[in-house]
């Protein structure tokens, strides 16, 4: 026994011996990950934060939001090109056509920029960047195990951490990608050439955005999507009806209430069969490529949470308390690991608020007013709530609506599709939630938030003066017509 206890005590000696001391150590170095260990930094605490991609920024960043983005504008700016020119007043020789491998060095650069932008911020800030797979040894040390070359491993000893491994795509059970003909959301960005025929299956924003994209590029693209609506939670019912009516009209079609039963890489081919939900028939199509988007699901593969008792809820998620601490207080966790919706933006605030309860004891995250953006074109925005939670929920209230077709400055750049949408307490005229479909939606949702951040009312917003001519006219005019006449509609 005694040989054992000695044994023990030289391991552990050696241990902690190697041991690199921090007073907060953040597990992931996503939107919600970095920005808490730079906030940490700044708030003066010893910071050091773990990221196994090798490129800060998480799936947001290097797989997501930002190489979304870019396809996003560059391929509308074809489209808008080949389509609008000559009503537009300009006349363009020869053949319009998009080159694939430039627009994919475009999202390159700007995917390199930004993330490369992340690391110069780790180092003005003072935050130690370890480049490795993070793993719980005990519930104050992480072993680092690096990804590169000479790199020895390393054990971070914290007082506090912060665990921010983030989420990935959620598997379709019986299909199998490969990301050259069935694909997920990271795929769908790097395909090496335009698909005759692309089929999605998930009608979200992930979905509509990659099928926007592609279509605009010359894809014949398909949406199955299981519910009889597109858009996903959150997305107003009446803006969810309009968004299609568009996407429609842009060349997407739409096989709602459909549920997928296989789909199967035949060759260069991918055979998809689906079940009508309502007659039960089934039905079968062909595509070149197949995106699954249906959704994404909590990451913490090789963690080892477990193994120091911290708890997961039915959904893989990590459970916290209102101060996104674990069962273990000195341990929390913020972004798509744990619970809410997987937005960038909503880990970020976490992220502050996680660390502001470590140094004050108080944080703030307005969960009822976490805005969401789907940059198709015209963009969709809401944020706050929407009709049918308000029905469910028993609320009395109000709703306005002022198109764009009547804002001038929507006129002058010929875009005039959609239109904001206000929905407000039937006796206070304060703010409930903002639905907007139409140019800029996703820079207008911020007054809207602003607005019910501070309990405005839709009298507060019209009797504020907006510059003209602007879109967010359209904004002032949408609030007046909850309780008064609009002027220019």
């Amino acid at each position: 026994m005694l040989r054992f206890s000695q044994t023990r005590l030289f391991s552990t000696s050696r241990l902690l011996s190697a041991t690199k001391k921090h007073d907060v150590v953040v597990i992931g170095g996503g939107p919600g990950g970095y920005v808490a260990a730079i906030k940490a930094a700044q708030l003066g605490y010893n910071t050091a934060c773990i990221e196994k991609r090798g490129s800060l920024g998480g799936t947001c960043l290097n797989v997501g939001c930002i190489p979304s983005k870019a396809l996003l504008n560059n391929s509308h700016l074809y489209h808008e090109i080949k389509t609008e020119s000559s009503k537009r007043g300009i006349d363009i020789e020869g053949e319009v056509k998009p080159n694939l491998g430039n627009l994919m060095k475009a999202k390159d650069t700007a995917v390199k920029q930004l993330t490369g932008g992340i690391e110069m911020l780790f180092k003005k800030n003072g935050v130690t960047y370890y480049k490795g797979n993070g793993s719980f040894v005990d519930e104050h040390n992480i072993k680092v195990e690096p990804i590169e070359k000479g790199v020895e491993e390393s054990i971070l000893e914290a007082s506090n951490i912060i665990i921010a491994t983030g989420s990935e795509p959620t598997p379709f059970p019986g299909i199998e990608v490969d990301q050259e003909r069935i694909v997920d959301s990271t795929g769908a960005l790097a395909l090496k050439e335009i698909p005759k025929k692309l089929a999605i299956i998930g009608g979200g924003i992930i979905g509509l955005e990659m099928g926007s994209v592609w279509a605009r590029l010359g894809s014949e693209v398909t949406i199955i999507e299981y519910q009889t609506a597109i858009g996903g939670a959150g997305m107003d019912a009446e803006v969810a009806k309009a968004t299609q009516k568009f996407l429609k009209k842009q060349g997407l079609n739409f096989q709602l209430g459909a549920k997928v039963k296989s789909a199967t890489r035949v060759g260069d081919e991918v055979d998809i069969e689906y079940e009508d939900a309502k007659t039960g028939e089934v039905k079968s199509i062909k595509s070149d490529v197949l995106l699954v988007a249906v959704g994404r699901r909590p990451y913490s593969a090789g963690l080892n949470a477990e193994s120091i008792g911290i708890e997961f809820d039915q959904k893989k998620r990590i459970v916290i308390d209102s101060e996104y601490k674990t069962k273990l207080p000195h341990i929390q966790c913020i972004g798509d690991v744990t619970f809410g919706a997987m937005l960038a933006h909503k880990a970020e605030e976490e992220g502050i608020a996680a660390v502001e309860f470590i140094k004050n004891g108080h944080g703030h995250v307005n969960y009822g007013n976490i805005p969401a953006v789907m940059y198709s074109h015209p963009e969709v925005a809401w944020t706050g709530k929407n009709e049918e939670e308000l029905k469910a929920a028993g609320i009395k209230y109000k709703t306005g609506k002022f198109p764009f077709v009547a804002n001038s400055r929507a006129k002058t750049n010929m875009d005039t599709e959609g239109f904001v949408k206000f929905i407000a307490d039937a006796e206070t005229q304060r703010v409930l939630g903002v639905h907007i479909i139409g140019p800029n939606a996703g820079e207008m949702i911020a007054e809207a938030g602003l607005a019910i951040e501070y309990g405005a009312s839709c009298e507060d917003i019209y009797r504020t003066c907006h510059a003209h001519p602007t879109l967010s006219e359209a904004f002032k005019e949408a609030a007046m017509t909850v309780f008064d006449k609009p002027i220019n509609y």
